[in-house]
């Protein structure tokens, strides 16, 4: 239904046949529902752009900043598919994490979210240590007004080193915030038994 919603708003012919394969969980909570409608776009020839967000934004009732160059840099209304800040370029960083707990789909009426105000205020300009104290905080309140409870991240942050911890807002991704080059090894195998899947690293930021 997505697929045939994108298409009629795209313009286009209701014909032909695509194959989308993620490798993460559906629900997961990171990107891939705007991912896979932005692909399925490109796909048909449509090239990415601030009005194919806000029909993306249109089918699901919310999206992310997929088409945009530098996603990372942006504070972004989900809901309302719009830029709210411009940030500096991150400091370079990287991240340990998988998915940890029950999926949860975006559910566009559901807003019972803390308010970050501010903490959006103390990113402009800040190291990766404070960066990493920010989306600590913020995960520190959307857990406690969300839920769920037990969940392990802080206390793998703690027990490796990690300068922070992250996790999604809606869905079960969740990442430890390292130096570059710091995650260790060691790591993976404990993310693994606290019950983390789909375990990888990547870099980002610079």
């Amino acid at each position: 239904m997505r697929l045939k919603a994108l298409l009629i708003g795209l313009g286009l012919p209701l014909a032909g046949r695509f194959t989308l394969r993620v490798t993460m969980p559906p629900g997961g909570g990171a990107g891939a529902s705007t991912a896979g409608l932005v692909a399925l776009a490109r796909a048909v020839g449509v090239p990415p752009s601030p009005e194919l967000i806000e029909l993306v934004r249109e089918i699901e009732g919310a999206s992310d900043p997929l088409v945009f160059p530098h996603p990372e840099r942006l504070i972004w209304a989900s809901r309302e598919g719009r830029v709210l800040d411009l940030l500096p370029p991150l400091p370079r960083f990287q991240v340990l994490g998988g998915f940890w707990g029950e999926a949860q789909r975006t559910e566009p009426r559901d807003l019972a979210f803390p308010d970050v105000t501010d903490l959006a205020a103390r990113i402009r300009g800040a190291d990766l240590q404070a960066l990493a104290q920010v989306a600590s905080a913020s995960a520190q309140r959307c857990l406690g007004l969300r839920g769920p409870k037990g969940d392990p991240t802080e206390a793998l942050a703690a027990r490796h080193g990690a300068l922070g911890f992250l996790i999604a807002h809606t869905g079960s991704a969740r990442g430890l915030i390292f130096a570059p080059g710091m995650a260790p090894r060691a790591a993976e195998a404990d993310l693994r038994a606290a019950g983390f899947c789909k375990i990888t690293r990547f870099s980002a930021g610079g």
